[in-house]
């Protein structure tokens, strides 16, 4: 048998990392638990990954994803010198087939499980826009079936109803029939003649829902499974030439990398999101920038933090005297930004004050998922603070209305209220509230 040569492309990435062999290993180990695959690993395992011993092909991306994340940066197959996975070496099947692949997996109860299990990657590509502009165009249509623009709207309004439930209920009761709608009545569609007007707007709607499929997912924790939706709808916007909603996908992109703490990958995304941007008035600019600046905290620049969430506001006080928002993007939301902000940077009082300032500023058309959210927030900080009866109070209200919500980001919230009360058992206050969360967690 041949031996294997060295992988000078693993030594150099090794080499930068500073890890030593046994933390290789372990770091592997741990994503291989994160997508729900435990491994055990050890530093022998690691030096002959670096001696050109490949690793089995369901191992090649955990490598990769731990050294993104050391590294901060995007790895690839090619930089660490492994061969892509098998499926990357045939020809790449449509956007349309593998979005009907991936929906079909969701609804078989057997792949399920292994979809929820999907991690999420800091060294995701991220398609450009000139890549994605047009690519559908060599799509095959099928002759026998013709849509116009009634079905454009229907998509629409489907859309909007799924939005809806999804506000109202969460993303685990809604997103099953989301996934289910793109396979069974929108794939078809995007397969079907229409002039080119109807089909770039199928497109760009379809495109929308798909977005709104992923954000659904990352409700629900399944991070990994919400970033194929999202590299699809960007996929779908530059088919369509819808700029708008590629941007607004870039953003939400930015928003799960943040929420998860990936700060560098959350301020490469949200800045691709605001230099593709389409038009530049000041609702735009406070949406992206709002983003900006909390992703630059998490990051640890503080000066372009700062920076970012001033031009928020600028942007804010010269829209509001304008008619609605841009993707919701308000005074009561800047509040909520700023907060995420200043707690980045260490300033939990300041985090405090501007989320009830958020609360304060809230009006009838915010959702109560994200209030929940939000409030489960406020009580962290609060208790961080010392104030644990006014914590106590607010996980109160969280409590009143989480029966109701069916969310994975919500039901984690709650969860860590046992943890984080445990210290205070003998308050009668906390006492109170720990049997309370213990019995509507067992209605659950």
């Amino acid at each position: 048998m041949t031996t294997p040569e060295p992988n000078t492309g693993l030594e150099r990435l090794y080499r930068e990392s500073g890890w030593t062999l046994r933390q290789v290993a372990q770091a592997v180990n741990r994503l291989g638990t994160e997508q729900g695959q435990p491994l055990k690993y050890r530093a022998p395992s690691a030096h002959q990954w670096l001696q050109g011993h490949m690793p089995r092909e369901g191992v090649r991306f955990l490598v990769l994803e731990a050294f993104s994340r050391r590294l901060r940066r995007p790895v690839t197959y090619a930089e660490a010198g492994f061969a892509p996975p098998s499926g990357q070496l045939a020809t790449r099947p449509s956007t349309v087939e593998e979005l009907v692949d991936l929906g079909r997996q969701e609804m078989d109860p057997n792949r399920r499980g292994v979809l929820g299990a999907g991690l999420f990657s800091v060294a995701l590509t991220v398609p450009g826009w000139p890549e994605v502009v047009g690519r559908l165009e060599s799509i095959q249509t099928d002759p026998q079936r013709r849509i116009g623009r009634s079905e454009v709207q229907a998509v629409s309004a489907m859309t909007d109803r799924l939005s809806d439930l999804d506000d109202e209920f969460g993303g685990r009761y809604a997103r099953p029939m989301a996934s289910a709608f793109l396979v069974n009545t929108v794939a078809p569609y995007l397969k079907a003649s229409a002039s080119e007007e109807t089909r770039k707007s199928m497109m760009s709607t379809a495109s929308f829902l798909c977005y709104l499929t992923g954000w659904m997912a990352v409700d629900e924790g399944l991070h990994g499974l919400a970033q194929k939706y999202y590299v699809k709808s960007l996929e779908l916007a530059g088919a369509s030439g819808d700029h708008l909603t590629y941007c607004h996908v870039l953003r939400g992109m930015s928003v799960q990398a943040a929420n998860l703490g990936h700060g560098t990958p959350a301020v490469r995304l949200a800045n691709a999101a605001a230099e593709a941007s389409p038009e530049s008035g000041p609702r735009m600019r406070a949406f992206m920038a709002g983003q900006q600046a909390h992703a630059y905290a998490l990051a640890g620049e503080r000066t372009n933090a700062l920076n970012s969430i001033r031009e928020a506001e600028r942007a804010v006080n010269q829209a509001e005297s304008q008619l609605g928002t841009f993707g919701g993007f308000s005074s009561a939301t800047l509040a909520y930004s700023t907060s995420e902000v200043r707690h980045a940077m260490g300033d939990v009082k300041g985090s405090v004050e501007s989320l009830h300032d958020h609360f304060r500023l809230r009006d009838s058309s915010d959702k109560q998922r994200s209030g929940l959210i939000f409030s489960s927030l406020l009580a962290e900080r609060q208790l961080q603070m010392g104030h644990l009866e006014a914590a106590c109070t607010t996980w109160g209200k969280v409590l009143d209305a989480y029966p109701a919500i069916h969310s994975g980001r919500i039901d984690q919230q709650v969860a860590k209220i046992p943890t984080l009360l445990a210290p205070y058992r003998s308050n009668p206050a906390a006492r109170h509230l720990l049997e309370r969360t213990r019995e509507v967690s067992a209605k659950k």
